[in-house]
């Protein structure tokens, strides 16, 4: 790790013109940076630290939804009495996040900003060509070990998976980021990696997340986060779904349903296909098997992957039918 500078905002705005200057990093919980600039890939000259900044830690709920402040901790958000009950998904993703020391420390803003935990992307040292971190200099992991890379969303130019269990409730929810003057659907805020990888959000220099909001519906206050893993605690998704319906008076048949998926795409990656073939129809598990195979169209796998274009189905249904057990 190189020598940086430190300087503590003392403002929202202070924190964005510090932000803007070449070679400048946020400081907020630090869990990400952390780990980033250990690996050597976050070699920051100055690190602006709005850790102290006021009113961006607080959790607002009424009856048209939520409001985020993006400083809030993942743990006291998960445990939020408001979210729990309006945004069970949001609270579950949370939960299943990370260890609880480090949803203790971490942030909301923090988390969405995240990077990729593709092992090529990390190791600088040994894998020179990675276009996220040198744009043009290829993708090591194309043709490498390929077991959690995506298998959604991607190009010749990379094939990292985005890893956040958070952010795939958001998309799933029609969320929306603060960025200060403008307001970016969750959706679009994660960009698709095209030919420029490097470009993984959609935030502009002299930007920052100030709050995430969630419009309140009758499919969030129903929904539900399912996440598959290889252990049970501190491990990231091999795939995973959030999913809410809002339900006709018969308590069975859909009116609209929502759902994303996590782990299998280079975004978290809204699965409309899903939603429309289940629209007008009861959630039986045939009809919900069925449509949950529509979560895969395109999808392409690198050798090792290819167990994600079978298992993301199959998690789209779970969550579904789970929802559909407790209607």
């Amino acid at each position: 790790m190189r020598d940086f500078s430190y300087l503590r905002a003392t403002s929202v705005d202070a924190a964005r013109r510090a932000a803007a200057l070449p070679g400048a990093m946020l400081l907020a919980g630090g869990t990400t940076l952390i780990d980033l600039a250990k690996c050597g890939v976050a070699e920051p000259d100055s690190l602006v630290d709005i850790t102290h900044l006021k009113g961006l830690d607080t959790i607002e709920i009424d009856e048209r939804g939520a409001v985020i402040g993006a400083l809030a901790r993942m743990s006291h958000v998960a445990d939020h009495a408001g979210i729990k009950g309006g945004f069970p998904a949001v609270s579950e993703a949370l939960w299943q996040a990370a260890s609880p020391a480090i949803r203790n420390m971490a942030t909301v803003g923090g988390n969405l900003m995240q990077r990729t935990r593709c092992p090529y992307f990390r190791d600088p040292s040994n894998f020179a060509a990675c276009n996220k971190r040198e744009p043009g200099s290829g993708c090591s992991a194309i043709g490498g070990v390929t077991r959690g890379h995506a298998v959604l969303g991607t190009t010749e130019a990379c094939i990292a998976t985005y890893p956040g269990d958070l952010a795939t409730a958001l998309v799933a929810f029609d969320a929306v980021v603060h960025l200060g003057e403008r307001r970016v659907l969750v959706d679009d805020f994660f960009l698709l990696p095209g030919t420029t990888p490097h470009k993984e959000h959609a935030i502009e220099p002299g930007e920052m997340i100030t709050a995430i909001e969630i419009p309140g519906s009758a499919a969030a206050r129903r929904s539900t986060y399912v996440k598959v893993r290889d252990r049970q605690s501190y491990e990231f998704a091999a795939a995973s779904a959030a999913a809410g319906p809002e339900l006709e008076a018969d308590e069975r048949t859909v009116r609209d349903l929502r759902v994303a998926l996590g782990s299998v795409a280079t975004k978290p990656w809204r699965a409309r296909a899903v939603e429309e073939a289940l629209k007008g129809k009861a959630l039986e598990p045939e009809a919900v098997r069925a449509a949950s195979l529509l979560a895969i169209e395109g999808a392409v796998d690198h050798g090792a992957n290819h167990y994600k274009i079978e298992l993301a189905p199959r998690v789209v249904a779970r969550a579904i039918l789970k929802l559909g057990e407790a209607a």
